[in-house]
């Protein structure tokens, strides 16, 4: 039993201990999987940037929406046309004072006549269309960064990991003898860069499909108050 204990002992000492902390493995990484890496690095800064600024914008477009709603509408129901375009001018990063602000713009310029044509109306109309498109592409961008980030991260994780793993059996084959203790480590910083993969494209699809769903929600919005201020130009025409 005491030859056997000792044995073993012998054992545990001549196997190599392998260190699979993230730090060791990214030290002991090769050239292509710190290429992966840095691909994903640089994946992770652009993500995050899209997504703070994204939210900066959406927060700002919701906060003066809500300001400028009530306001507008006061001016509307008293008729104050130019008080309503001066209005809008003042929340720039207002979806809702963009559009409004178009749709008033056309319907002023056309309106020299107390007579309110068909025209005059179509002609708002056409304007705050392409006052939506503008501000609906405007809201859009970098989500489609954001989605090709969500897609495409796993996949360059994966490619790092299927290099590092052929490397690691090339490694066996170069060292026969040695067990599967001779490559764990080589395998582990392989996969490590699938982790990292998984990590960068996780919070960008989710934040793509926030930032999508707020899209929509705004969308909604304009085409609302699109609606609405077509019937206040209508009511306008009858009187």
């Amino acid at each position: 039993m005491i030859l056997l204990s000792q044995i073993l002992l012998l054992q545990e000492s001549a196997a190599p201990t392998v260190d699979f902390s993230v730090m060791n493995m990214l030290r002991s990484m090769g050239g292509v999987g710190w290429a992966v890496v840095i691909i994903l690095l640089i994946m992770s800064i652009y993500s995050i940037a899209v997504m703070v600024e994204r939210f900066l914008t959406f927060s700002a477009a919701k906060k003066q929406s809500r300001e400028f709603a009530p306001k507008v509408a006061g001016s509307l129901k008293q008729a104050r046309i130019d008080e309503a375009i001066s209005i809008s001018e003042k929340y720039k990063k207002s979806h809702l004072a963009m559009v409004v602000n178009a749709g008033l713009q056309e319907f002023q310029a056309h309106n020299l006549s107390t007579d309110i044509s068909g025209e005059v109306v179509d002609a708002s109309k056409r304007a705050l269309q392409r006052a939506e498109a503008i501000k609906i592409a405007e809201f859009r961008r970098g989500l489609s960064g954001l989605a090709t980030i969500g897609s495409t991260a796993p996949f360059v994780g994966l490619f790092g990991t299927v290099f590092g793993i052929i490397h690691s059996f090339q490694m066996m084959k170069s060292a026969e003898s040695a067990g599967i203790g001779a490559i764990a480590g080589g395998i582990a910083e392989a996969l490590l860069t699938t982790a990292f993969g998984l990590l960068v494209a996780v919070p960008a699809v989710w934040m793509f499909n926030y930032f999508s769903s707020k899209v929509d929600n705004f969308t909604v919005e304009m085409e609302n108050s699109s609606a609405e201020l077509i019937d206040y130009f209508l009511k306008q025409r009858r009187k």
